[in-house]
């Protein structure tokens, strides 16, 4: 067993001062399959989705902490685990909120409201540091259009991605036939 253990030692320049290019590779190789399944047990999605700023510090995190072992400036073994030990503290605060909602604005955020019902709400606009430019600009960019009096609601999402409900565009006219007892429903879209 201890020649196993010297031969993975070798090929990973786990005790070398210095690193070949194919011990980095097969580093890399070995930390990328780590990261694929610490990944899996997170949920891709969530992760790669970053819907929160959780999922944001464990992609900064992550990152910095395996490019480490990838190039040696840190020990091998203690970076996988330090990797493990992130990607668990990432699945507990998610499992906190969870099954603790009253949490989960203090973990990964709140919504804030920006528009509703073509209204601006300025104290909002501030509290998120957006200009009105920046709200159009968001507007836009979701197809929206900056004519707030087309939006029944806009909001800043912890993700930092603004979300837009437009207005219903439907119209309902009744014009009544026979007085008080019939009448047309006319719906225009």
């Amino acid at each position: 067993m201890d020649y196993l253990g010297d031969w993975i030692s070798n090929l990973l320049g786990l005790q070398a001062s210095s690193l070949s290019a194919t011990q980095m590779g097969l580093r890399a190789i070995v930390i990328y399959l780590v990261a694929w399944l610490m990944l899996r047990v997170v949920g891709d999605r969530r992760f790669v989705g970053k819907y929160a700023a959780i999922d944001v510090i464990l992609s900064i995190t992550l990152g910095a902490t395996l490019s480490r072992g990838i190039n040696g400036s840190a020990a091998f073994v203690p970076t996988l685990a330090a990797g493990i030990t992130l990607v668990i503290m990432h699945w507990l605060f998610s499992a906190i909120t969870f099954h603790l909602p009253q949490l989960e604005p203090w973990i990964k955020g709140r919504t804030r409201t920006l528009v509703q019902n073509g209204e601006l709400h300025h104290p909002a606009l501030q509290k998120s540091h957006l200009t009105e430019r920046d709200l159009g600009m968001a507007l836009r960019s979701k197809g929206s259009g900056s004519q707030l009096d087309n939006i029944a609601l806009a909001t800043l999402e912890p993700s930092g991605e603004v979300s837009v409900t437009p207005r219903s565009s439907v119209h309902v006219v009744e014009v009544p036939v026979e007085a008080g007892t019939k009448t047309l429903r006319i719906v225009v879209e």
